[in-house]
């Protein structure tokens, strides 16, 4: 399964907190399929064919502080094990742009990781894909920063790493299949 950590879309979807949404749309785009609402899961979902892997895309709808109760919900009916997905997010340790993929364990401070790892309970490696979107001068202003839409620059910035993130994507899947 691959998983975009987000916000609420109707209200959050162009926010950088959003970014890990923003790759699932692209990559829903790339293979031509439509994500679909399911309530039961709290988000949107869709189904992928990649390198004979049957993958499940999917967008958590719900606040970010508490996007693991979604995923551990799809992944328990699915039968997905944490180290079965990717989870891609933003990321402020990063310039805006910069991406990087990371397998391990832990949440670096940020509140849907952090979420994941708490409701999963376990101490299990998992993929991720740190989209970076740069930090604010001032560490008070964290919370309306990853709120707040990127520049344009930035935007097109993270729009490129997410190209170069579906790219790795389609690479990473190839080694395991």
């Amino acid at each position: 399964m691959i998983v975009g950590l987000s916000n609420p879309k109707n209200k959050y979807h162009n926010t950088r907190h959003n970014i890990g949404s923003w790759y699932i749309y692209s990559l829903a785009k790339y293979f031509n399929t439509l994500l679909k609402e399911d309530k039961k899961f709290f988000g949107f979902i869709a189904s992928i064919n990649i390198h004979s892997n049957d993958i499940r895309l999917f967008i958590p709808n719900i606040f970010m502080n508490i996007n693991g109760i979604a995923i551990y919900k799809i992944s328990s009916f699915y039968n997905i094990n944490l180290n079965e997905i990717l989870v891609v997010h933003d990321d402020l340790d990063l310039e805006a742009g910069k991406l990087k993929l990371k397998y391990s364990y832990g949440h670096g401070g940020h509140n849907g990781l952090r979420s994941i790892v708490n409701i999963f309970n376990k101490k299990i490696d998992f993929y991720r894909f740190r989209i970076g979107i740069g930090r604010p001068k001032n560490k008070k202003e964290i919370s309306s920063f990853v709120l707040s839409d990127p520049t344009i620059e930035e935007t097109n910035l993270i729009n490129i790493s997410i190209q170069y993130a579906i790219k790795e994507t389609l690479i990473l899947l190839s080694d395991i299949s």
